[in-house]
């Protein structure tokens, strides 16, 4: 037994090749999407200055990047089963400096929609989650996961400090250089720090594998969960289509002090939301939470029209905003992970994803539309009505199933009698749900690891 939890992995560490790995992988993304939300609390501002503006193009190149990403990740994503991924990655992150470098030298605004659209075209997001997996034993893989998404989470949070005062400093000329920098930077990460694997080769939870495509988008549990992102990243970013007039022209900030706004609701957003995840994971209250997080991001859309003219009305309306923000930002990935089949996990998350960078573009186009015909007031209604169209439906989602996702490598014999070690594992306590692929040698679970027997898992493993 003792050779099997070795062989296995169970209740060790993780290895110095999977720390590097999470560590070098987090920081690619984090420093490519830095990048991309510095402009956010500034380019409204910046963006009247530009020859040719119209308030609908404005709000275009904010999102355009979205309609990129969305269209190519997937793709670079399979391509890189075919080349590699580190080819990939590198790709991608040149084309993105090519599009920092576009924006920043541009006088127009047309020039920056297409440096923005270039930098979203290196499209890297799935490629980095597939070479997370390549480099990690599945026990592991989550832990991996989860430090990726914290570090895009924390790239926002810094962004929308670090954009106003580097504005001030060297404009936002000077971000797209200093994102193009940035993109230099993730690519030195990826040559040569993060890990080159021996090989790759399909893991189901991770990846998007084509022949899932057809029963992930027809679950309407997980359509409902892919709307919710869409429409959350919708109404963040036509929200940051006028926030940037908002705080200078009618509040009266300047454009390089926002960062005094953002930096304490940021935090204090940040402390509120960590118990209210803890609360609606530990006690099973999931949907609850997540209902009333929809609500509340609702009522601050309503609440931005009547606080435009008090700084305090606004500093307050941003923090109940983005308590909201964050607690739907963490929930609605681990619901996709709750709800999809353990085999169909990484299909559902890529078409999740692809939804999450489709409603930048959508919110950007829009909120720039909307804002040049109804003013910024026209904006937050939009968001109102948004958000009401996706509490309704989110209204009807099944409460989630409290299960994880759970991949067992399996021994030989256990390959042979595919039914009946489906069988078997099945009977094990904690076990919901088993998929057997034998041409893979895994077995993919969905378990509650409040009652899951690990030590009955365990005959089935190789023993080296």
């Amino acid at each position: 037994m003792q050779d099997k939890q070795k062989a296995s992995g169970f209740d060790e560490d993780m290895s110095p090749q999977e720390k590097r790995t999470a560590m070098s992988l987090a920081s690619i993304y984090s420093v490519r999407m830095l990048g991309l939300f510095m402009i956010l609390p500034v380019f409204t501002l910046y963006g009247s200055e530009l020859e040719g503006h119209t308030k609908f193009l404005i709000g275009l190149a904010i999102g355009i990047y979205g309609l990129t990403q969305a269209i190519l990740q997937i793709p670079f994503g399979m391509l890189s089963d075919r080349i590699g991924r580190k080819p990939i990655i590198l790709i991608g992150l040149v084309i993105f400096i090519i599009g920092s470098v576009i924006a920043a030298m541009s006088g127009s605004i047309y020039g920056v929609i297409l440096g923005r659209a270039l930098q979203g075209a290196g499209a890297i997001s799935s490629t980095v989650m597939a070479l997370a997996a390549d480099l990690t034993r599945d026990e592991h893989r989550t832990k991996i996961m989860g430090s990726i998404g914290l570090s895009i989470g924390i790239a926002f949070s810094v962004a929308l400090v670090a954009g106003p005062v580097v504005n001030r400093w060297v404009g936002v000329e000077g971000i797209f250089w200093l994102t193009a920098a940035l993109g230099v930077v993730g690519m030195a990460i990826a040559q040569w720090f993060v890990p080159t694997p021996q090989g790759h080769k399909v893991h189901r939870d991770t990846e998007v594998v084509p022949d899932a495509f057809g029963d992930v988008i027809r679950d309407t549990q997980l359509l409902r969960l892919d709307l919710g992102i869409f429409m959350m990243q919708f109404v963040l970013t036509a929200n940051f289509v006028v926030l940037p007039f908002v705080l200078h022209h009618i509040t009266g900030i300047a454009r390089g002090d926002s960062w005094e706004v953002y930096l304490p609701v940021m935090l204090i957003a940040f402390i509120i939301m960590v118990p209210l995840i803890i609360i609606a994971e530990k006690r099973r209250k999931m949907k609850p939470m997540f209902l009333g997080a929809i609500t509340v991001l609702g009522i601050s859309e309503i609440f931005y029209l009547f606080s435009a003219h008090s700084l305090a009305g606004m500093i307050a309306v941003l923090l109940v905003f983005f308590t909201a923000f964050n607690l739907l930002e963490a929930s609605l990935p681990s619901l996709v992970a709750k709800m999809a089949p353990s085999t169909r996990k990484g299909t559902a998350m890529g078409v999740y994803s692809t939804s999450q960078f489709l409603g930048i573009f959508a919110g950007g186009a829009a909120g720039g539309a909307v804002y040049g015909q109804w003013g910024f007031e026209g904006v937050f209604v939009l968001g109102t009505v948004g958000v009401a169209l996706w509490l309704l439906f989110a209204s009807s989602m099944q409460s989630p199933r409290y299960l994880s996702s759970y991949v067992l490598h399996l021994e030989a014999d256990a390959i042979q009698a595919e039914d009946n070690t489906a069988a078997a594992l099945a009977r094990i306590p904690g076990v919901a749900e088993v998929v057997v692929v034998a041409e893979e040698g895994v077995a993919y679970l969905k378990v509650d690891r409040k009652s899951l027997d690990e030590s009955r898992l365990q005959e089935f493993i190789p023993a080296n």
